[in-house]
């Protein structure tokens, strides 16, 4: 009686181990990946995302965001969260007509306030070209874990001082 109650014990450890090694092998990557949501455009409000952009291929400075002040090349866009880079670059393309020359380069950056410290910090987050296509164009604002109340800013490089496509990029 005694042998059964420790073998039982025994095989409850082992599945208890067996257990613990299919837990452990789930990568920090796939906890971190969390699908995203469909949004229905249909019934979902959109946000108001304001966009910040330079035409000289580099990001404003954040000092330009600090005190209540923005930079002066605001644009106001009605977009949701599933918003990709490629069709947020068709809308400032709308916009800015030397902006649609195959070639331009559009870098996109997040900007937010630091909640450790007073002001904004900047994340980069991808870029896209016009008349190619690009491992970027998909990206969302809400996979870049954009927040309703931060910004956006893009670097617009015009096609005859494009940085290095550095691979990222293909012809259509």
């Amino acid at each position: 009686m005694l042998a059964a109650g420790v073998g039982g014990q025994s095989e409850r450890l082992a599945g208890r181990r067996r257990k613990m090694a299919v837990e452990s092998r789930v990568t920090q990557e796939e906890i971190k990946k969390e699908p995203e949501k469909p949004i229905d455009r249909e019934k979902t409000c959109p946000l108001l995302l304001r966009v910040f952009t330079t035409n000289n291929g580099r990001h404003h400075r954040m000092d330009e965001f600090s005190r209540g002040n923005v930079p002066s090349s605001e644009l106001q866009i009605y977009t949701w969260m599933d918003a990709t880079l490629k069709e947020l670059t068709s809308l400032v393309k709308e916009v800015y007509p030397e902006a649609r020359k195959k070639g331009t380069h559009f870098n996109f950056a997040i900007v937010f306030t630091d909640p450790k410290r007073p002001g904004y910090r900047v994340k980069e987050i991808g870029s896209t070209m016009s008349g190619r296509k690009g491992t970027d164009d998909s990206m969302t604002l809400q996979s870049q874990k954009f927040q309703i109340g931060d910004y956006l800013d893009i670097a617009i490089t015009p096609p005859n001082r494009a940085p290095p496509t550095s691979g990222r990029m293909r012809p259509y």
